[in-house]
């Protein structure tokens, strides 16, 4: 008896709670819930769907007011690289405004000097050889150097090259001084004047470019106009082709032209003379690179029958010892 008293009071006791009302609970959970639109699925006959609202048309609306902005093709639409006048109101320098010019002076000459009128100067051995005939003869020497000081612009630029036999007379010398300007980023214009103390004192003024020509040729070319009138040309060009980070091939060329006779020189109109060389050269550090080589030398047209003439050699290939080197 006492047990069935104690089950209908657990009773009681839980049927308030199970009705208790969970509709706040319901509530909040409703936005959770996902609503299917069984008409888009086709559940449902087409019949008792509510009816379809059309779909916005875009390319209906009236975008006129962007037209406007974007239209550059309308009657007096300013081109798009047009500048407005407005960008030429004010300082030339705008930071002047703010910082003042004397305060902005320094920095802009700094950029200056970053930009072309950094100031830098290089001495450049070429060639310092000995040349040892192969076929009997003495042996000789050979200079060609330069030096430059300027910015990336301009410069001026002194040249001096050379030979003779070793014991024997200095059979040519000379010497160039010249203003050389930047015409491009590879090539530079130089005129100036040359002076030849060997093989007779001359002077000449001196129109010619140097630069890198297309697949890294080093070119070097030059009008001489001699004091007596003798108009002369020369042509220099070389490739250095690297072999390894250090052994460097060096082929090189050099032709020359003279257009009229000179007989004092023995040099007949036309071209004159041509030495085409190579050159193997070890840098054991790029300021210093002693080489090896052979180069061939050969008189051309008027000029070989003159030294014909005089008993001389036309032609000849030589070994070459020398030593390249920059400062």
């Amino acid at each position: 008896m006492r047990a069935l008293l104690l089950a209908s009071s657990a009773l009681a006791a839980s049927t308030p709670a199970a009705a208790q009302d969970h509709s706040a609970h319901q509530h909040q959970a409703a936005p959770d819930k996902v609503e299917v639109d069984h008409c888009a699925m086709g559940h449902m006959p087409p019949e008792q769907c509510p009816p379809k609202q059309e779909a916005t048309d875009h390319s209906q609306m009236d975008h006129s007011g962007h037209a406007i902005s974007q239209d550059k093709s309308a009657p007096g639409a300013a081109p798009e690289n047009a500048v407005p006048p407005r960008a030429f109101e004010g300082p030339r320098h705008a930071a002047d405004d703010i910082w003042g010019e004397v305060a902005m002076a320094p920095s802009r000459a700094q950029l200056a000097r970053e930009n072309g009128a950094m100031k830098t100067g290089m001495v450049m051995i070429e060639r310092l050889e000995a040349r040892v005939p192969t076929e009997g003869g003495d042996t000789g020497y050979v200079w060609d150097a330069q030096a430059w000081y300027g910015g990336d612009i301009n410069r001026f630029v002194l040249k001096t090259e050379g030979e003779g036999e070793f014991g024997g007379e200095l059979e040519d010398a000379e010497v160039q001084a010249l203003y050389s300007r930047a015409i491009g980023p590879f090539f530079d214009l130089q005129a100036g004047i040359r002076f030849d103390p060997e093989p007779d004192t001359r002077s000449h003024l001196v129109v010619g470019v140097q630069g890198l020509a297309p697949y890294m040729f080093h070119v070097d070319g030059a009008l001489f106009l001699s004091d007596r009138g003798d108009l002369t040309a020369r042509i220099e060009a070389e490739y250095d082709q690297k072999i390894t980070q250090q052994l460097i091939l060096q082929p090189r060329f050099e032709l020359e032209m003279s257009a009229q006779d000179i007989p004092e020189r023995e040099i007949g109109a036309g071209l004159t003379k041509i030495e085409p060389g190579l050159r193997l050269r070890y840098e054991f550090v790029p300021e210093f690179a002693p080489y090896v080589g052979v180069e061939y030398k050969a008189k051309l047209g008027q000029t070989a029958d003159l030294a014909r003439a005089e008993g001389e050699d036309v032609a000849g290939l030589k070994i070459l010892i020398g030593l390249r080197a920059w400062f």
